[in-house]
């Protein structure tokens, strides 16, 4: 006989928050939302080696997690994790790119020497896209400093046959410089005094160090939970599959990635403890979550193969059919309660914690919380992030509306079999998610704001200023048909019918 449930599994929408004492310190400026990411041992009090600063990642999909949506949920304090339908010379490339992008002290990516020609500049700039050029003596990164020259310093229809770099540049006894050593906090200070866009750190020696460029300064005090690595680097992610991991994940490390997780429909199979082990032996540093499963079976599992976070959801995401295709998936609520359970219950037994990510069933702001309260450690999210203008998809007019392209990875058109693989020969038997649109939103800064203001919200409301208090003293209530209508406006009519997510 198979085991059969008596009781239904449930979804976000079926539950409620009750309220708890919300004290006089109970107030929004006082709540954290940092999270822990990957494995630990807490009950030894090791501190987790990468926590985020809000509980949010994004889905490892082709019409979401590119290099700009990484650097824009990182600026925010979340994860990105960089999709790997692709092929692995151009998801390592956009993982560098998001590593290199901002490190408040940048590696010089555009150098060059003084003897060479303006032309020779103009097609190094052609190339980075970097209009700042360091002149060092070797033409090296962090080659001897002699000078700084920027597209603003020269006109090339101006500039006669062969002229060269040492003629055009500022040089070293003009610039303004710091030495090595200099906080981030002191090099901005210097920027603003001296009314300079960069500031170049150098060696005793003279040689180059970093970059430090005004409009980093500036997005450190609009971003103050920026998600950043020991060398002021934002922090990525990025997907794997069960088949060419091997050669996958030395070409990300190298890259610099800081996360990585196996992206399949269903992660309760030998193909990922055989990846999991794999990847620890070679690279025992590196970060790997798994999954997805849905109860406890599936998390002890991945926990014993070694997986450093589980992610939790079959068949809920809003692009996803596979629970129409072949019957398999759980309600997102119930899936994540009892895989909390059994993290908990591993945490008692091991010492070791390990975190829950709730992928997918995520409609509106508040099942976020919901997700935290019910033992979420992050939640990880697709058509939310779809809908932004640093997704990587088209924006369009569709019926008078503005609109993003929005697709599934078991999609004919993401076609990512791997994701789906059950071991046997390549490519996808049959679809397993949908090509649709989703109503453009506007920012990611804007909405993330937002949507982080809800939890926080809710947070006080029920008593608490931390993730680790919600999870432990949430009143949680299931509700009926007849609750979930008088949730909404009703017995009304509503001037206002835009409705914010």
């Amino acid at each position: 006989m198979p085991i059969i449930f008596d009781e239904p599994s449930h979804t976000f929408d079926e539950y409620l928050l009750i309220p708890g004492y919300t004290g006089p310190d109970c107030i929004p400026s006082n709540v954290t939302l940092q999270t822990p990411v990957v494995r630990y041992n807490k009950k030894a009090g090791e501190k987790c080696p990468l926590v985020m600063n809000i509980p949010m990642t994004s889905a490892v999909m082709q019409s979401v997690s590119d290099d700009k949506l990484a650097v824009a949920l990182a600026k925010e304090g979340g994860i990105s994790f960089i999709f790997g339908s692709q092929t692995i010379e151009n998801q390592a490339a956009m993982v560098a790119r998001v590593k290199a992008y901002k490190a408040g002290f940048v590696t010089s990516d555009t150098n060059i020497k003084p003897a060479q020609t303006i032309v020779e500049l103009v097609d190094a700039i052609d190339k980075t896209g970097h209009s700042t050029v360091a002149v060092t003596e070797d033409g090296s990164a962090n080659g001897k400093l002699l000078g700084i020259i920027t597209d603003r310093d020269f006109r090339i229809s101006h500039c006669p046959d062969g002229a060269l770099v040492k003629d055009y540049m500022t040089p070293l006894s003009k610039l303004v410089m710091a030495k090595d050593g200099i906080t981030l906090e002191q090099a901005n200070d210097i920027i603003w005094k001296e009314k300079v866009n960069q500031l170049p750190v150098v060696d005793s020696d003279g040689n180059l160090l970093y970059l430090i460029f005004r409009k980093d300064a500036a997005s450190h005090q609009e971003h103050p939970l920026e998600l950043l690595d020991s060398q002021k680097r934002y922090i990525v992610g990025a997907g794997i599959n069960t088949r060419d991991y091997m050669e996958r994940v030395p070409a990300l490390i190298s890259a610099g990635v800081d996360v990585m997780t196996l992206d399949s429909s269903e992660g309760f199979t030998e193909w990922q403890r055989r990846a999991l082990q794999d990847i620890h032996a070679k690279w025992p540093q590196a970060k790997i979550g798994a999954g997805n499963v849905v109860d406890a079976d599936g998390f002890n599992f991945l926990a014993d193969s070694g997986a450093d976070f589980v992610k939790i959801g079959i068949g809920g995401g809003s692009i996803c059919i596979t629970r129409e295709q072949k019957g398999i998936g759980r309600g997102q609520a119930t899936a994540t309660i009892e895989v909390a359970k059994a993290r908990d219950a591993y945490y008692e037994k091991t010492g070791i914690y390990i975190p829950i990510c709730s992928d997918g069933g995520i409609v509106y702001d508040h099942h976020v919380t919901l997700a935290l309260a019910m033992g979420a450690d992050f939640v990880m999210l697709g058509r939310y992030f779809a809908r932004f203008d640093e997704s990587p998809t088209n924006k369009l007019i569709v019926n008078g509306n503005y609109v993003k392209e929005y697709w599934g990875e078991g999609s004919n058109r993401a076609r990512n079999w791997q994701r789906y693989d059950l071991g046997g020969k390549k490519g996808m038997a049959f679809e397993e998610g949908v090509d649709s649109y989703v109503p453009y939103a506007g920012s990611l800064h804007d909405n993330v704001t937002l949507t982080v203001s809800k939890v926080i919200h809710a947070m006080c409301n029920c008593g608490v200023t931390n993730i680790p208090d919600l999870q432990k003293n949430a009143k949680i209530t299931l509700v009926s048909a007849a609750s979930l209508r008088e949730g909404g406006a009703h017995d009304v009519i509503v001037k206002n019918t835009v409705k914010a997510n």
